[in-house]
């Protein structure tokens, strides 16, 4: 079992930004695509941004296309999410994933993905 540490929530003013960080203690961090997702009360849970292995490929979703950016260093076992022009219909636990094997074109569905963090509260004020 993997586990993911995110770090960098907070409370931010509408237009703010915020840089998440996801700590992963595996070995293999760099064969894996890592994403987040995010959960506002009363709602599922949704895809944000995800980051291919090697980092060549990104995909977000609409909703924060433009405003956040997914990265990762392998050499630090990190996968990171700048969020920029925050709204407030931003707000929800973020957390961080580690997509499972062969998965990579179900990227924006949680089953597609094998270990997650605790998440991290991100409140967006007007």
């Amino acid at each position: 079992q993997v586990q993911l540490v995110e770090s960098g929530g907070g409370l931010v003013q509408a237009g703010g930004s915020l840089r998440l960080s996801c700590a992963a203690s595996t070995l293999t961090f760099s064969s894996y695509a890592w994403g987040w997702f995010r959960q506002a009360p009363g709602k599922e849970r949704e895809f944000v941004a995800v980051i291919k292995w090697s980092g060549s490929s990104t995909y977000y979703a609409d909703s924060v296309k433009g405003r956040f950016t997914i990265s990762r260093d392998n050499a630090k076992n990190t996968v990171f999410l700048q969020m920029n022009s925050l709204k407030p219909e931003d707000t929800a636990v973020y957390y961080c994933a580690r997509q499972g094997p062969g998965g990579w074109y179900l990227f924006s569905r949680p089953t597609s993905y094998d270990n997650w963090g605790q998440g991290t509260q991100v409140t967006v004020s007007l």
